[in-house]
């Protein structure tokens, strides 16, 4: 399962975002996708259920589907505050940038409010620019990668230019930690016309161009602008989306969504992730404070945005930047289901051009192993294995042993 860490500094909401993301959407049953330890929880991905275009009434495994809503469970990382000088070891820097090394993608929280400064500490609003913090951030991480790079430079040049090794293969293997692999790395050089370059020739500036877009590559970004309900950042906001594009940042206010998602749990007002209002179920049960909170929440926040923003940062990350899409297996293409009779019981998160056959094998190696052909079950047509999968297919996978079975 991919990981997304929560990268920022402190007193931004980075916790409290956290908190909100792992927050189960619904009541439910005990399911053993709670907390994994103390800086990594599960957060939910939300998507429109296929039990929904089928018609039928789904039993799902790993996931939870509430109204036609499924609740696809992923990992977020909390990782300890960021400050300047973190790549050097100042503050938390060393455990920060440690703990980073297992994500697949950051979710950059700022304070667009710009309540605090450069340090974490409590400022007026709008004393402080947000723009600075994700630089600083994307700078402590580009110096702490650059770092390996050139300390082992001068080998990397020989291996690659006086040995049979390429420059894929050698900067791979050394950043193989930080999930980077040669995809990446290849990627990065064509981008940025180094494919052709000998190394030893390359300038200081191509070693660091070619970390931060590396980066940029193996570990795709969205900035979490929190804190939005605040006036002053309406303008910080639009600065953002100009400086590092409208894709990249999505406004939000993890204190709203948490305050939501708390009353929907005690059931004092109805509401689900990424909706853009909530009704109060018993308005008697409220108080005049919790109904003053509420309405500031709607004003400030999700009629302003329209929504909280928290639900669609997990999305925007998992969806649109890793470009993952959601796949539901079955055994029984009639029934749509397993072999125990549970409803679309499954539903697994493959990189976008994932293939039928790939497929197999990431439910269960064997299926890949006797794999014959696939069904879509939505269209009734068979596929091979190289055929890719669309969003939201659900696909009985044919093998030998099945067919010795009739």
């Amino acid at each position: 399962m991919p990981e997304v860490a929560l990268v920022g500094k402190t007193n931004v909401g980075k916790s409290t975002l956290f908190s909100a993301l792992t927050m189960l959407p619904v009541k439910t049953e005990p399911r053993p996708f709670t907390t994994i330890k103390p800086n990594v929880g599960i957060a939910y991905l939300r998507v429109k259920c296929a039990c929904q275009e089928l018609g039928v009434k789904d039993n799902p495994r790993n996931s939870i589907c509430v109204d036609g809503i499924r609740y696809i469970p992923v990992r977020v990382i909390d990782l300890a505050g960021l400050v300047p000088g973190a790549h050097e070891g100042r503050g938390l820097g060393n455990k920060f940038l440690d703990e980073m090394r297992n994500a697949d993608g950051i979710i950059h929280v700022v304070d667009a409010s710009g309540s605090t400064d450069a340090e974490g500490r409590p400022c007026p609003p709008g004393s402080h620019d947000p723009l600075q913090d994700v630089k600083m951030i994307r700078e402590e991480v580009k110096l702490w990668v650059l770092g390996m790079i050139e300390r082992d430079w001068s080998k990397i040049v020989k291996m690659v230019e006086h040995g049979p090794a390429n420059i894929e293969d050698v900067l791979s293997s050394r950043l193989s930690g930080l999930k980077i692999s040669a995809k990446h790395v290849s990627r990065t050089l064509q981008e940025l016309d180094l494919a052709n370059k000998k190394p030893g020739s390359w300038s200081g500036d191509d070693v660091k161009m070619c970390v931060e877009k590396l980066i940029d590559i193996s570990k795709p970004y969205v900035i979490a602008a929190n804190k939005s309900d605040f006036p002053e950042s309406r303008y910080n906001v639009k600065r953002l989306k100009e400086e590092y594009g409208d894709e990249n940042v999505v406004p939000c206010s993890a204190e709203a969504e948490l305050a939501l998602r708390r009353a929907a749990e005690r059931g004092l007002i109805k509401y689900t992730p990424g909706d853009s209002s909530f009704s109060i179920a018993d308005r008697g049960r409220l108080t005049e404070q919790q109904l003053n909170a509420l309405t500031m929440i709607e004003e400030r926040t999700l009629k302003v945005w329209g929504s909280t923003g928290v639900q669609e940062v997990l999305n925007r990350m998992y969806f649109k930047k890793l470009d993952l899409i959601p796949v539901y297996p079955v055994a029984d293409p009639n029934r749509l289901s397993d072999g125990e009779g549970n409803v679309l019981p499954d539903v697994h998160l493959v990189p976008r051009g994932t293939t039928a056959k790939e497929l197999a094998h990431i439910v269960h190696t064997e299926l890949a192993e006797g794999f014959i052909y696939a069904i879509d079950v939505k269209r009734g047509v068979r596929l091979g294995g190289d055929s890719v999968l669309n969003e939201n297919d659900v696909i009985c996978i044919v093998t030998a042993k099945r067919l010795r079975r009739k």
